[in-house]
């Protein structure tokens, strides 16, 4: 018997019982990169086009452990709909790529209060600059020994 790797993996990956992911054929579908942040957590995800909001949201509560009634979901500060596709909000190959993905904002309902916190997004850090020995002469430094035409011609 020969199997394809596709069926190899189907065979292979248990579904999860509690967890059930309605998907259109994935046909022409492609990948959108999606970086879904909240305060200092980065979670980096890849979905179809054709996928809903509420799938993106089951996958959050699978990795943060936060059931899809307690988040919210934000693009370019828009509540997404959970009936909506991410094509629906212009989450697509040209505008969600692997090197680029794109950013979506969470928050989670406050379980004492019961409403829905504010977004908050920390900084991510920047690198320390470069010391001046690793610096190019384009940008400035000086990593080169530097000869003057006098002792070259004596």
């Amino acid at each position: 018997m020969r199997l394809t790797i596709e069926a190899a993996l189907t065979v292979a990956v248990k579904p999860m019982s509690n967890v059930s992911v309605d998907v259109l054929p994935n046909e022409g579908c492609i990948d959108v990169f999606l970086m879904v942040r909240r305060k200092k957590t980065t979670i980096f995800l890849d979905a179809k086009e054709t996928t809903l909001v509420i799938e993106l949201k089951k996958m959050i509560a699978g990795i943060l452990k936060v059931s899809t009634e307690d988040q919210r979901l934000y693009y370019n500060k828009e509540l997404m709909d959970d009936s909506h596709y991410l094509s629906d909000y212009n989450l697509n190959a040209s505008t969600a790529k692997a090197q680029c993905p794109a950013e979506v904002h969470l928050t989670l309902r406050d379980v004492k209060t019961g409403k829905f916190e504010a977004i908050e997004i920390t900084p991510l850090s920047t690198p320390p600059e470069l010391p001046d020995v690793m610096k190019s002469a384009e940008t400035g430094g000086n990593n080169s020994q530097h000869v003057s035409s006098d002792s070259q011609n004596a």
